[in-house]
């Protein structure tokens, strides 16, 4: 199983995202599941931002080493994306959704209540880009919620992606 986050930069919330859900499967010994990310529009090969990087390693989250990379087609081989806000999921299914073995596309805060069985009260996760460091920590709780509704569900992961 392939799973990918995808944001606007892959600087922020993506990688948060993916440094978050890659420590929450390798504290719970989940194997089997790949997690990357990508953004829609990036500058390839820029790190991760200064206060993403902090805010994941007051958690004990290194994201230090992570650069960014652009979306493609090239990298859409996986089983599941999960977005940011609804904007960067319409960008994936209109621009490519004529490849082939498309995969399924969620925001992160819609794919968190349909497998966990809760309410949806939004479906964005605001950016926090050039905005303060508080802001990025409320980031990161608000996608760690979000990325424990999916865990605390594991096992109905692949009945969700038939």
């Amino acid at each position: 199983m392939d799973i990918m986050f995808v944001c606007t930069g892959n600087t922020c919330r993506s990688p948060m995202a993916e440094g978050i859900f890659k420590n929450m499967l390798k504290v719970n010994n989940i194997e089997g599941i790949n997690v990357s990310s990508a953004g829609i529009s990036v500058f390839p090969g820029e790190s991760a931002n200064e206060k993403s990087i902090a805010a994941l390693k007051e958690k004990g989250i290194d994201i230090a080493n992570h650069k960014a990379r652009q979306l493609s087609d090239k990298i859409m081989d996986v089983d599941l994306i999960l977005t940011m806000t609804v904007g960067h999921k319409e960008i994936i299914e209109n621009y490519f959704k004529d490849i082939e073995n498309f995969p399924k596309v969620f925001t992160l805060k819609e794919f968190a209540a349909k497998i966990s069985g809760k309410n949806l009260s939004k479906l964005d996760i605001e950016d926090p880009y050039g905005r303060n460091y508080s802001v990025y920590k409320k980031t990161r709780d608000e996608i760690e919620n979000d990325l424990s509704k999916i865990l605390e569900n594991i096992d109905k992961l692949e009945d969700i992606l038939r």
